[in-house]
């Protein structure tokens, strides 16, 4: 009976191991210390101060809808009912 107990102390203590043992892979050896989960550089996510206000549209929306306001005003008299 007790060298049934202590199969299953060793086993057990083999199955909580594995997971620790795992972490010291060759492909996780690759990060250094503190850096793990960093996106490279040039590759970070926009935070909502990085972007413009939902209600104000570029100055380049802006001036395309000028411009197509002066070409459609031009081009009125050209293509009636085609």
């Amino acid at each position: 009976m007790r060298a049934l107990a202590m199969t299953a102390v060793v086993l057990f203590g083999v199955a909580l191991a594995a997971p620790a043992l795992a972490q010291n892979t060759p492909a996780s050896r690759g990060t250094s210390a503190g850096k793990a989960g960093q996106a490279p550089t040039g590759h970070r996510q926009p935070r909502a101060l990085d972007t413009p206000p939902a209600d104000q549209t570029p100055p380049s929306e802006e001036t395309n809808k000028q411009l197509d306001r002066e070409l459609d005003r031009k081009l009125k008299g050209i293509c009636r009912g085609c």
